[in-house]
C-alpha cells in the first residue's frame, strides 16, 4: 500500500501501463537481488549483462517507435520504470538516461540512417548511451561549452574534456555537446554522436568517486582530435544543439522528478514502519507527537508533490510541457525530497546513520538531484524569466 494513498490519473491506470508495471516489478525482482545491487556499489559499475537482461526484457528504449527496434511506447512507459527504479533505490543502473535522455536525441534530430543505425543497439543493451554536456569549467551554463569540433573533409575533429558523464565506463554511443563555430556562442553549438569502439583519441578518464550513486559509472572523458564522419552531427545544419537541448531538456527535468517522488513515497513507508515497529520511553515512536506531526508534514507535502508531476505528466504526453513547468517540477520536487528524507532519516537515529539501511542510501543518493539536469538555482533562474 502507498504511503500516500491517492489514485493516480486515469491515465496512468490503463490496463496495459498497470500490466507493464507488473512486468517491471516482476524482472526487478527476479534479475535484482540485494546482493547484486551490493556488488555493483563495490564495483562502482553496473555490468552489461544487465543491460543484456533488461533489453530482453523490452525495458530499454520504451518510447522509440518499433520500427528502430523500441518498445513503441510513450513517456508513461519511461515513468513507470523510472519510479520502479528508484524506489529500489537502482540510481546505478541509468536506464532513465539511456532511455528518456539520450535515446530521444537520436530520434527527435538523428536521420533516418542514424536511427537505425544507433537506436536498435540501445534497445536491445548492445549499445549503452551517454549524454556529454558537463565539462570541468562548464556545468549548468552550457553555452560555456568548450569541446570543439572543427570541420576536416568529411570527418569532425573533436576536441575537449568532458566530466560527471554517467554510464562514462561504460557507454558505446555518446551524443556531445560541442562547438562548431566558437565565434557564435550558443548559435555555434552542436550535437555529434561519437561511438566510443570507433574513436582513436577517445579516452575514458577516472571512475568518479561519489557521495552516493556509488554503482553509477560517472567518468571524465577526453577527446583528443577524435575524428567521427560528419554524418555523425544530429539535425540537417550545424549549429542547432542549443536549440535541440532546450528542447529536450524539460523531459530530463520531469524524468528527475518523478525519480524524486517515488524516492520520498518509499522514504515514508519505510519510516512509518519502522516507527510503528521501534519503541523508546515505553512506547512506539509513531506514539509521539513530534513523530506524528513530523510525518504527517511529510505526506502532506509528498502528496503535493505527487499530483503536481503527474499533472506535468500529462501535460507532457499532450505536448504541453513548457520549460518553465519542467524547471518548477525539478527544483521544488528535488529541495523537498532532500528534506523529507533528511527527515526520515532523523526519526530512525543512529540506524539511519547505518549504510546497511535503505535511508542512508536514499539520503546520499538524493543530494545530486537539485545538481544534475541544471542546477536548482538555474531553475529559479529560467522560472523568473517568465515572471
Amino acid at each position: 500500500m502507498s504511503a500516500l494513498g491517492i489514485e493516480r490519473p486515469d491515465f496512468l491506470r490503463e490496463e496495459d501501463i498497470c500490466i507493464f508495471e507488473r512486468s517491471v516489478t516482476k524482472f526487478l525482482d527476479d534479475h535484482v537481488p540485494e546482493s547484486r545491487v551490493a556488488k555493483w556499489r563495490a564495483d562502482g559499475v553496473v555490468e552489461r549483462a544487465m543491460w543484456r537482461e533488461a533489453g530482453q526484457a523490452r525495458l530499454l528504449c520504451l518510447a522509440i517507435p518499433e520500427a528502430y527496434g523500441g518498445a513503441g511506447g510513450d513517456f508513461r512507459h519511461e515513468a513507470v520504470l523510472n519510479e520502479q527504479l528508484a524506489r529500489r533505490g537502482l540510481n546505478g543502473f541509468a536506464a532513465a538516461l539511456h532511455n528518456a535522455i539520450v535515446a530521444p536525441y537520436i530520434l527527435h534530430y538523428g536521420s533516418e540512417e542514424q536511427k537505425r543505425k544507433w537506436l536498435p543497439k540501445m534497445a536491445t543493451g548492445e549499445f549503452i548511451g551517454a549524454i556529454a554536456m558537463t565539462e570541468p569549467g562548464a556545468g549548468s551554463d552550457l553555452q560555456g561549452v568548450k569541446t570543439t569540433a572543427r570541420k576536416d573533409g568529411n570527418q569532425y575533429v573533436v576536441s575537449g574534456q568532458k566530466t560527471f558523464i554517467s554510464n562514462g565506463q561504460t557507454a558505446d554511443v555518446v551524443v556531445v555537446v560541442a562547438k562548431t563555430d566558437p565565434s557564435r556562442g550558443a548559435k555555434g553549438t552542436s550535437l555529434i554522436v561519437v561511438e566510443t569502439d570507433q574513436a582513436d583519441g577517445f579516452h575514458r578518464g577516472r571512475n568518479l568517486d561519489k557521495l552516493g550513486f556509488e554503482a553509477q559509472d560517472t567518468s571524465e572523458l577526453f577527446f583528443d582530435d577524435v575524428r567521427v564522419p560528419t554524418s555523425n552531427l544530429l539535425g540537417p545544419e550545424e549549429g542547432l544543439g542549443f536549440a535541440q537541448l532546450m528542447q529536450q531538456l524539460p523531459q530530463e527535468r520531469l524524468t528527475i522528478a518523478i525519480g524524486g517522488v517515488a524516492v520520498m513515497e518509499r522514504a515514508l513507508e519505510l519510516t512509518i514502519a519502522y516507527v510503528k515497529e521501534r519503541k523508546a520511553f515505553g512506547q512506539r515512536l509513531i506514539d509521539f507527537q513530534n513523530t506524528q506531526f513530523k510525518l504527517a508534514e511529510c505526506k502532506t507535502e509528498a502528496t503535493v508533490a505527487r499530483t503536481f508531476v503527474d499533472r506535468l505528466i500529462g501535460l507532457h504526453l499532450e505536448g504541453k510541457l513548457d520549460a518553465a513547468a519542467a524547471s518548477m517540477a525539478k527544483y521544488w520536487v528535488t529541495d523537498l525530497e532532500n528534506r523529507i528524507v533528511d527527515d526520515c532519516l532523523q526519526l530512525f537515529g543512529g540506524y539511519g546513520y547505518m549504510s546497511e539501511y535503505p535511508i542512508s542510501h536514499m539520503y546520499r543518493d538524493s543530494r545530486v538531484q537539485r545538481i544534475y539536469g541544471g542546477a536548482n538555482e538555474i531553475m529559479k533562474v529560467l522560472i523568473a524569466r517568465t515572471l
